[in-house]
C-alpha cells in the first residue's frame, strides 16, 4: 500500500494540452474560408469594375473592354484584388494567396483557347469560366486548409475599418451610382421598413411592448410616401423619394442606438446607405 502511494506520488502528470477540435470544425471552417473568398471577390468586382468604366472613356479603351476575353480578364483581376486584400488581412501565406488568384486567372485562360477558335461565344466564356473557377478554389482551399495563420500586426486603422465592415459594405454597393447619378423609383421606398418587418419576424424581435405597433406605424408612413410619388410624378416624386431615404437614416440610428428588432450591424448598414443613396439622389435632382 505504501509502495503504491509512493508510485502514484512519484508520478508526474503531463500539462493538459489543447482540447480537441468538435467534429467537423475542420469542415465549417474551410467552408466559411471558401464563403469570405466569395464575398471578398463580389466586393472587388463591385468597387472596381465601375471604375474601369470609368476610366475606359477617357482612355479610349471602352470598346477594348467590352471584347468578352478582355472582360473576362478584367473581372478576374477584380476579383483577384478583393481575395488578395481580404486573405492577406487574415494572415493567409502568399503561396495560398498565389494559389488562389491562379485559380480566378487559369479558368478563363483556358477557355480562351476555344474561344478564339470560334467552339465558345462570349457568354460560354464567362460562364464556363465562372464554373471551373469553383472547383478551383476548393481544391487550393483543401490543399492549404492544415496551415497556421501568420502572426501579423494590423495597423489599429486597418482593425478599426474591419470594425466598420457595415459601412464599407454599404458604401460599395452604391459606387456605380456615384459614376452615374440618378433617382431611385418610387417603389424601392418600400424596403425600407419591409426589411425591418422581415428581420423582426425571422428574429421573433417584434413582440416587446409596441414594437410591432411602432414597425407597422413606419410601413404606412412610407407606404404613403411612396404612393404620394407615383401618384404626383416629376421633380416632386424625385424629391420625395430623396427625402424617404434621408428619413429611414433616422429611424435607422434610432433602432441602432436601441438594438431592438435588428442587429447593430444591420442598422449601421442601413443607415449607411440611406443617407448616401439619399445624398446622390439629391445630387441627380440638382444636376
Amino acid at each position: 500500500m505504501e509502495n503504491t502511494r509512493v508510485y502514484a506520488d512519484s508520478m508526474v502528470v503531463p500539462p493538459p494540452g489543447p482540447l480537441p477540435a468538435p467534429p467537423g470544425a475542420g469542415t465549417r471552417r474551410l467552408w466559411w474560408h471558401l464563403a469570405e473568398m466569395a464575398l471578398a471577390m463580389v466586393v472587388g468586382m463591385l468597387l472596381l469594375g465601375p471604375l474601369w468604366d470609368a476610366a475606359g472613356v477617357p482612355l479610349g479603351i471602352t470598346g477594348t473592354l467590352a471584347r468578352p476575353e478582355v472582360a473576362a480578364l478584367v473581372m478576374a483581376t477584380n476579383m483577384t484584388v478583393g481575395m488578395t486584400v481580404w486573405m492577406r488581412y487574415r494572415a493567409h501565406h502568399w503561396r495560398g494567396v498565389v494559389e488562389m488568384a491562379a485559380a480566378m486567372y487559369v479558368p478563363f485562360l483556358l477557355l480562351l483557347v476555344p474561344y478564339w477558335a470560334g467552339r465558345l461565344d462570349g457568354d460560354a466564356l464567362m460562364l464556363g469560366g465562372h464554373l471551373l473557377m469553383v472547383p478551383a478554389m476548393v481544391l487550393v482551399a483543401v490543399r492549404h486548409r492544415h496551415e497556421t495563420p501568420l502572426a501579423v500586426r494590423r495597423n489599429p486603422a486597418v482593425v478599426a475599418l474591419a470594425h466598420r465592415w457595415p459601412t464599407g459594405l454599404a458604401l460599395l454597393m452604391t459606387v456605380e451610382l456615384w459614376v452615374d447619378p440618378r433617382v431611385l423609383s418610387p417603389w424601392t421606398m418600400l424596403v425600407l421598413p419591409g426589411g425591418y418587418l422581415l428581420i423582426g419576424v425571422v428574429r421573433r424581435t417584434l413582440r416587446g411592448p409596441g414594437v410591432l405597433a411602432t414597425q407597422l406605424v413606419g410601413l404606412v408612413v412610407w407606404v404613403a410616401l411612396t404612393l404620394v410619388a407615383v401618384a404626383v410624378g416629376g421633380r416632386t416624386a424625385a424629391w420625395l423619394v430623396a427625402l424617404g431615404w434621408l428619413a429611414h437614416a433616422g429611424w435607422d440610428l434610432v433602432h441602432h442606438r436601441t438594438g431592438r428588432v435588428v442587429p447593430r450591424g444591420y442598422a449601421e448598414w442601413c443607415g449607411v446607405l440611406d443617407v448616401t443613396l439619399a445624398g446622390i439622389m439629391i445630387l441627380a435632382i440638382l444636376t
